[in-house]
């Protein structure tokens, strides 16, 4: 179970490009509509990376790339002061995240059969309607190093 706090994990959140380049810009992370249980199961060290399956959110054009990559950062999870938008009484969820500015996005459908989340799926999308999921380690090394992810923290990005 991804609970322990002495190892490291791997995460994926699944968002549109626009709500994932607007978290890195912030520093942050948040996922599932600022859900807390997802980024709460998270820890200091683990690796994250967003998946967007559109470019821009609710109605944009088919993108299904990584499109940013990091490791969460020292601290808790936070409520954010403000709602998520006008009409919204929502106050999301968010932790801090050390983005690695200068990977790259990069598509999924080269590595569908490379990676364990997908390999062998047929309707592999369905999982990630989740909106939050754990990696495993070769899936997560597999991602940064297409993305260029250079090595970040005291153990490195990669696993």
């Amino acid at each position: 179970m991804p609970d322990d706090v002495n190892e490291k994990h791997y995460w994926m959140g699944v968002v549109h490009r626009d709500h994932a380049l607007r978290g890195v810009s912030q520093g942050i992370v948040q996922t599932n509509h600022g859900a807390k249980f997802g980024i709460a199961r998270m820890n200091p060290g683990d690796g994250f990376v967003f998946y967007s399956p559109k470019d821009v959110y609710p109605d944009g054009h088919s993108l299904r790339e990584f499109t940013a990559i990091g490791i969460v950062a020292p601290g808790e999870v936070w409520q954010s002061a403000s709602v998520m938008g006008p009409g919204s009484e929502v106050r999301p969820w968010r932790r801090k995240v050390d983005w690695d500015e200068s990977a790259k996005a990069a598509p999924i459908t080269p590595l569908l059969d490379v990676l364990e989340l997908t390999r062998g799926i047929r309707n592999w999308g369905l999982q990630l309607q989740k909106g939050h999921l754990a990696l495993s380690a070769h899936d997560f090394a597999i991602i940064a190093r297409e993305m260029g992810a250079r090595e970040m923290g005291a153990d490195g990005l990669l696993p």
